[in-house]
């Protein structure tokens, strides 16, 4: 599994990132000392080249996310058209939790480019689903069956979910900025 470096992002965004935080299956607490910079973020200061602003405004949104501010990220991801949208939306309505329409949202994002190699990291990191391809909706219900249990297996499942966020953030960042 590569390793997630903040470092590889612009200061302002490396600064949210390297706030270590595990995120929970619910929808965890607002990390307050974060506002102030997830505040001032724009498509225009975090992203100077920018070249898909939608990217940029799901790299915005995955931040929220991260720092557990579910409605900001919702108002955000709920705006864009693009399966990267979708994606973060669909994280958010199962850590809210609402997992039928979280699966809503995993059927309007498909197939995506990260499935892969989240696959592959989720089952190095104990993930106990699906060997074969990822399913986002048996992950639903997986972390469904496990939040708020305390159990090794909600664990795992926290772990899986940073890496997906992750993983989905590059992907947007590296669009955003036409890499």
């Amino acid at each position: 599994m590569t390793r997630f470096d903040p470092n590889n992002y612009p200061p302002a965004i490396a600064a949210l990132w390297s706030i270590e935080r595990l995120p929970e299956l619910g929808p965890g607490t607002p990390n307050l000392a974060a506002q102030e910079a997830l505040n001032s973020l724009s498509v225009e200061s975090v992203f100077p080249d920018l070249r898909d602003r939608e990217a940029g405004l799901a790299c915005i949104s995955g931040l929220w996310l991260y720092h557990d501010f579910l409605d900001v990220s919702h108002t955000i991801s709920q705006d864009l058209e693009c399966w990267i949208g979708s994606y973060w939306h669909a994280i958010m309505h199962r850590r809210e939790p609402d997992p039928s329409n979280s699966k809503y949202w995993w059927r309007r994002v498909g197939y995506s480019p990260i499935f892969t190699d989240l696959l592959k990291d989720a089952l190095e990191l104990g993930y106990w689903g699906s060997k074969t391809r990822w399913n986002p909706e048996e992950f639903v219900d997986s972390c469904e069956a496990e939040r708020g249990s305390g159990n090794d297996r909600e664990m795992i499942l926290r772990r899986v979910q940073l890496r997906e966020m992750h993983l989905v953030f590059d992907w947007c960042y590296r669009h955003a900025v036409g890499g």
